[in-house]
Parts: C-alpha cells; sequence; structure tokens
C-alpha cells in the first residue's frame, strides 16, 4: 500500500505518461496510411512543413517539428533520396542549408491529403473534442517554448 506522500509518483498521477502513451498509440494508427506512401512519421511531419512552405532553413524546420540535427539529418537524407526535397547551401549565407520541396514531393502531397480525416476515424473522437485536446497540447507547447526561451 502507498503512502500518502507518495501519491503524486504514481503512474496514474503522471502527466508525461498519457501524453507519451498517446503519442505512441497516435502515430502508431498513421503507420498503414503512412506505409501506403512510403513515409514513416517523422518524415510525413516533415513533409507537411514543406507542403505549407515549400522552402525553410533546415534550422528552422527542427525548430517547428522540436528534433535536433541528430534527428533531422538522417530524414531529410532519406526525403532527397526519395526525390522529394532538395537541399542546399543559401546563396545569402553559406551557413544556412535550404531544403526545398521536388515536384515528386509535391505530387505527394495529393496521396497523402485523405490521411488526417482517416486517422480522425481510427480515434473515435468527435471533432470537436480533437479541436479541443490539439488547442490544450498546442498552449502546453507554447508554455513550454515560454519557459525554455526564459533560461
Amino acid at each position: 500500500m502507498s503512502e500518502p506522500q507518495f501519491e503524486q509518483i504514481k503512474l496514474e498521477n503522471q502527466l508525461c505518461f498519457p501524453l507519451y502513451a498517446c503519442s505512441r498509440e497516435v502515430i502508431k494508427r498513421y503507420r498503414p496510411f503512412l506505409d501506403e506512401i512510403g513515409l514513416t512519421y517523422t518524415q510525413y511531419v516533415a513533409m507537411i512543413v514543406f507542403w505549407e512552405e515549400d522552402s525553410i532553413s533546415v534550422k528552422e524546420l527542427g525548430r517547428r517539428l522540436y528534433l535536433d540535427s541528430g534527428t533531422l539529418t538522417p530524414v531529410l537524407k532519406s526525403l532527397e533520396q526519395k526525390g522529394y526535397i532538395t537541399r542546399r547551401r543559401s546563396t545569402e549565407d553559406e551557413r544556412v542549408l535550404i531544403a526545398a520541396l521536388t515536384p515528386e514531393g509535391r505530387s505527394l502531397e495529393h496521396a497523402a491529403a485523405g490521411i488526417p480525416q482517416q486517422i480522425c476515424g481510427c480515434l473515435q473522437m468527435q471533432p470537436e473534442d480533437v479541436r479541443q485536446l490539439r488547442g490544450l497540447l498546442s498552449r502546453l507547447l507554447s508554455a513550454i517554448e515560454s519557459e525554455t526561451e526564459r533560461k
């Protein structure tokens, strides 16, 4: 039997655990749809940014995806080998690496367009609940970013 002073360290009382478990389970639901278009989940979220931006600095892409360069570099290398993006040095600043969408990468957007709807069907949640959850998680990420910037 657990003593009252240890109540806060029970698994059921942790914020991190349901976030972690949900993240794993939601990403698992993406796998069959992403397999059909030949992408991993990390490649998929990177491609979403490319579909929004066409080209972006690798540093900014890492910031938007919350990925460090050690994780992002192999993802970009794989996307480049598939012909979906190119990487080049900025003409304004040689230190800046720019990744850009190719026509093949743009055409993949059509194949991926139905994935969000398919995922919503898998989650068995009402659209309003999904919007609320996304809003709460976005607020949490913003709060974490603000705290990180203060340090």
